[in-house]
């Protein structure tokens, strides 16, 4: 077995689309990045990645790279799990933790775990979503950004 753990975060914006776990969610801002910028599928990349020890999702998909550019992290999720696939055939399960002061995560969070589910071609019930503020402190607490970390344990 593998363990592997990612993390991202990224600035909140208006203007812009919130997609989180492969979803678009209804929200007056969206997420600053070179792609959609999707935190938890991107700490979901990183991962994936590190219980593979392939390095990172910078390494493979650099925000330098013009073909990366407003790419959807489903998109890039679908890549990462082809490489990691190529050296483990399942994955064990999936935890995830969405730092967001707002919008609430909870009415969302069955269907970002199916679409991560599908993805990956596993059961739903390998992934686990939770979210939680930070009580109105930092950067999230603010509402300028929001966070994501996850767990992946690879068989």
């Amino acid at each position: 077995m593998r363990i592997g753990i990612g993390y991202d975060i990224h600035r909140l914006v208006e203007g812009r689309p919130l997609f989180l776990g492969g979803i678009h969610i209804p929200y007056e801002k969206g997420l600053l990045g070179h792609s959609d910028a999707d935190v938890l599928l991107h700490a979901l990349c990183d991962a994936l990645l590190g219980a593979a020890a392939l390095g990172d999702i910078g390494m493979h998909f650099p925000d330098t790279d013009p073909a990366f550019r407003g790419i959807s992290s489903h998109i890039l999720l679908e890549r990462t799990w082809g490489l990691v696939s190529a050296r483990f055939d399942t994955i064990g399960n999936i935890d995830a933790t969405v730092f967001a002061q707002a919008p609430k995560i909870g009415p969302f969070r069955n269907a970002m775990a199916e679409r991560i589910a599908l993805t990956l071609a596993i059961d739903p019930d390998r992934v686990n979503i939770k979210a939680t503020t930070t009580e109105g402190i930092g950067l999230v607490g603010s509402e300028s950004a929001m966070a994501a970390m996850c767990v992946v344990l690879l068989d």
